[in-house]
């Protein structure tokens, strides 16, 4: 009988400290779950291009800085400018000359960039035809379809033509009518001698044998500030947490995808990219990588910036230089 009553006693205690365990376990959790911010983020393309952002998410680096990132695709700039002014999301992702476009239009609570992913163009030249030895010569008489007038793509590819001799004006014509993800079906309905594309659409055309990419858009453009997080000038004075840990996850996926190997890459972003192949991504991201277009840190520097806004006075899109201290934040 003493023995029945000393092992009723030990279970009923295993069954009790067992009970405690998942009730901590369960208060832990929410815990956990409340401390974790849920940040909605607009991007202005879903591209291989973005892969260090891609890699931040999978590999858990927002997590552990107590956010979660909800991510819609808002095609173009001006829709994802939109989209963080209106409230409709915290954050965007997109080229920033956007943020110049809205602080000179007198917007009061104005986008301020945070922290830049990657420092060149992002696009490559695709032609219909086959070169041996391709130079920006080749492009005289020629139609290019060039994307958006005022937008970064358009405005760098004028940049680099000019910095090599060419006008952009009288040597060739640019189509610039072509919404940015109409880009390759108008090139492959025939439209145009070459088109600007990024990633994977100009390995899409290489692959069904209708164009060859013959050139990097982001090798005559220079290092700028190409695509960065903004976010309203409020947003970011009451979240300044949120800011910063955004910056931190962001600075480990770019630490990541310089140090890691474009086969394992490609696997941690396969999850985004489910109609491409383990092998087309690694293809790609090993194109971005050998042409250094990713940032080596979030920092955006003046320098850099100013850089942005020669571009924007060459095309005729701008009149003068927006104030790097208002539109650039920097970390106390």
């Amino acid at each position: 009988m003493k023995n029945k009553i000393i092992i009723f006693v030990c279970l009923l205690s295993f069954l009790l400290i067992s009970i405690l365990l998942i009730i901590n376990k369960e208060n832990n959790t929410k815990k956990q779950s409340s401390s974790v911010k849920t940040v909605r983020v607009a991007e202005v393309a879903h591209t291989i291009f973005y892969a260090p952002a891609y890699v931040a998410m999978n590999k858990g680096f927002f997590k552990d800085e107590g956010i979660n990132i909800d991510l819609t695709l808002a095609s173009g700039a001006d829709k994802v400018t939109a989209a963080v002014l209106s409230g409709d999301v915290d954050i965007g992702f997109c080229g920033s000359e956007a943020t110049i476009y809205v602080y000179n239009s007198g917007e009061e609570d104005y986008l301020v960039n945070f922290a830049r992913l990657t420092k060149r163009d992002g696009s490559f030249l695709v032609s219909r035809k086959k070169y041996e030895n391709f130079t920006l010569e080749d492009l005289k008489g020629k139609k290019v379809i060039g994307g958006r007038k005022g937008g970064m793509p358009e405005m760098t590819f004028e940049w680099g033509l000019k910095q090599n001799g060419i006008d952009p004006k009288k040597d060739l014509e640019i189509d610039t009518s072509v919404a940015f993800a109409a880009m390759e079906g108008a090139f492959i309905g025939g439209t145009g001698d070459f088109v600007t594309l990024f990633e994977p659409n100009a390995l899409s055309v290489e692959k069904q044998g209708l164009g060859y990419v013959v050139g990097y858009v982001g090798k005559w453009g220079g290092e700028v500030p190409y695509t960065s997080y903004n976010a309203k000038k409020s947003f970011i004075k009451d979240n300044p947490k949120i800011i910063d840990g955004f910056k931190k996850a962001i600075d480990k996926g770019l630490e990541y995808v310089k140090n890691t190997d474009s086969l394992v890459i490609a696997k941690d972003i396969s999850n985004f990219f489910p109609e491409n192949s383990i092998n087309d991504l690694e293809k790609i991201i090993e194109r971005y990588k050998t042409n250094d277009a990713w940032a080596e840190s979030t920092e955006i520097s003046e320098k850099d910036f100013n850089h942005l806004q020669e571009i924007m006075i060459s095309a005729g899109e701008l009149e003068k230089k927006a104030p790097y201290d208002k539109l650039v934040y920097k970390e106390i």
